[in-house]
């Protein structure tokens, strides 16, 4: 991507954890960033704190399951900057553990409220500052458990979780197999346009979704969002791609 002038990014669901990591490593590149957050109070907080690190980083109200929300944030960036050239979609959330059979169909609903449509509804609102750029990257923030793949092998590839033992959430573990179908539709349509289109698994990291259970801390759960978000011209993309610890990350199935 050309470096004549500085780059915009957004990043959804980034008041905090992994989505706050990614805007800090990207500012830290010399992105504009604009943060978003649904809640104002969070999201400004967060603004403070890495605009005190000399960073650009705009807060940037944005509720992902709210139609007029994701509007007005897409009237706001074009009238600011009009155009981008990263958009993570990072907003998501989780679904308690518990088995398929005992899982309400509504509390699915709500999660991929969330997960599926909300990255859609961005995706779609943001799309033509995207082509304005020529040369752009959507990361979509997945997870292995999303891995259709791994789910029929019982098996985890990144080791996380031991063999015949892989996690069988209903509402999450679809809603991100849903999210890299999506992931691979929107690359599908856009290849040859200049915009990359990929999914990221941060891994195994510690977060409000797990109850901060995981190994990884939130600035190696970035590490692969950002290595995605930054890819240069021939750079992959319909890729699942996860963190193992290697420069270059893990390919997933999907």
């Amino acid at each position: 991507m050309s470096s004549d002038a500085a780059r915009v990014a957004v990043v959804t669901g980034a008041n905090k954890g992994i989505g706050r990591e990614i805007a800090w490593q990207l500012a830290e590149r010399g992105l504009v960033v604009y943060l978003g957050a649904r809640d104002e109070e969070r999201g400004l907080a967060a603004e403070r704190a890495l605009r005190a690190d000399g960073l650009d980083v705009r807060f940037l109200h944005l509720d992902v399951t709210d139609e007029k929300s994701v509007a007005r944030a897409a009237e706001r960036l074009l009238t600011e900057v009009g155009l981008l050239h990263v958009l993570v979609n990072n907003a998501g959330v989780g679904g308690p553990v518990q088995p398929p059979s005992q899982t309400p169909a509504e509390q699915v609903r709500r999660v991929y409220e969330t997960n599926v449509f909300g990255v859609i509804t961005v995706t779609n609102a943001l799309l033509p500052l995207l082509r304005r750029a020529g040369s752009a990257r959507i990361v979509n923030v997945s997870s292995v458990v999303g891995s259709l793949a791994a789910a029929a092998g019982n098996l985890d590839p990144t080791g996380v979780h031991r063999p015949g033992e892989f996690p069988t959430m209903l509402s999450y573990s679809t809603s991100k197999a849903a999210l890299n179908a999506v992931t691979l539709t929107y690359a599908n349509e856009l290849r040859g346009t200049g915009i990359l289109v990929n999914a990221a698994s941060p891994g195994f990291v510690a977060t409000d979704i797990n109850g901060h259970n995981g190994v990884l801390g939130a600035e190696q759960g970035a590490r692969i969002p950002v290595l995605l978000a930054t890819l240069d011209d021939d750079g992959p993309t319909a890729t699942f791609l996860g963190e193992n610890g290697t420069p270059e990350g893990q390919v997933l199935p999907w």
